[in-house]
Formats: C-alpha cells, structure tokens, sequence
C-alpha cells in the first residue's frame, strides 16, 4: 500500500508541475483554419480574417477548397508586385488538394492568392508575415490593423485559431508513466 501512496504523490507532485510550467517546456504552435468554417472562397472575406493575427514561425496555414477546379486552386507567388496585380502567371508553388496544410518555417513574408486572377482581384489572396519565435513571443491581444499591414511588415494581433499547449500532452506522458510504475 505505501507504494501505491508513493506513486500517487509523485503523480501529484508532476502534475501540478506540468500545470505550472508545462507551457513553458513545450512550445506551442497555431494552426490558422484560413476562412474559417466557409474555407478558401470569396464569401469568406479572407481580408477581415487574417485582421488581428499574428503568425509565427512552426505555425500552420490550413486551406480547405474545392479541388479540381483551377479557379478554386492557391498559388503562392514570390513578389508584393505579383500579389498586388493578381499576376499568377509565374507562381513559387500551386497547390491542388482541396485540404492544404502549409508550415510557415521561416520568418518573412508569403503571398497565397486564388490561381483565378479573377478572383484574386476581388479579393480572394493572403498576405502572410511570419515572425520569428524571438520578437513575437507575446501575443498582442488586440489590433486594428487591415490585411495591408502585412505587406507594411506592421505588428499582429493573435489569432483565434485553435492553440495546443504542452502541459496536456505533458499530463498525459505523466499519467501514464505512473501507470507503468516507472
């Protein structure tokens, strides 16, 4: 029986550890849904969703369209002038499966647009400015910027996208350390 109350303070013990500080341990990344639940479309006004977030880098760009048609495709173009005149004649990258997941490995900015000029000019493109870990380490909590201060390199807000934090995982590895009696 003291074993079993041996083990179960030190589980007590590392959890409230993990609660404390395990966010610290394990830096967490942000995954951004672009568009939200309407996706990468026109009526998602991708302008007012990327207003107030902040991306950094190990973050995530999530797209989700219709695949097969070409309108519907992203392109990533290398320039502001490209991205500005809708010039998706020379694209760095086309992506094409209807569920795109993009790391955002490197801090700078990328220019994702709709592969349709067409659209793209009525709004359909993302400006992305990646910061590093080191100069974004707090994430503002509010923000009146417009999607343009991307392309100015001007400060984000964060972003309501979904966040995992490391103390849970932590818990978990914890929990089940206890159970193996280790």
């Amino acid at each position: 029986m003291g074993c079993v109350r041996k083990n179960f303070l030190m589980l007590m013990l590392v959890m409230v550890l993990l609660f404390v500080y395990g966010e610290h341990w394990a830096e967490a990344q942000v995954n951004h849904v672009v568009g939200e639940d309407r996706g990468w479309e026109l009526a998602s006004d991708i302008g007012s969703w990327v207003e107030g977030r902040t991306f950094i880098v190990g973050d995530f760009l999530w797209f989700a369209y219709s695949s097969g048609l070409d309108k519907d495709n992203i392109v990533e173009l290398k320039s502001k002038d490209e991205f500005e005149s809708c010039d998706v004649s020379n694209p760095i990258k086309m992506y094409t499966n209807g569920v795109d997941q993009i790391a955002l490995e490197q801090e700078g900015i990328r220019y994702f647009t709709s592969a349709s000029s067409e659209s793209c000019k009525k709004g359909l493109k993302l400006p992305v400015e990646i910061k590093s870990k080191s100069t974004a380490v707090v994430r503002p909590s509010s923000s009146s910027l417009s999607w343009t201060s991307a392309l100015a390199q001007e400060p984000t807000a964060p972003s309501s996208s979904t966040k995992i934090y490391g103390s849970t995982f932590m818990i978990f590895v914890a929990i089940i350390i206890n159970l193996m009696g280790i």
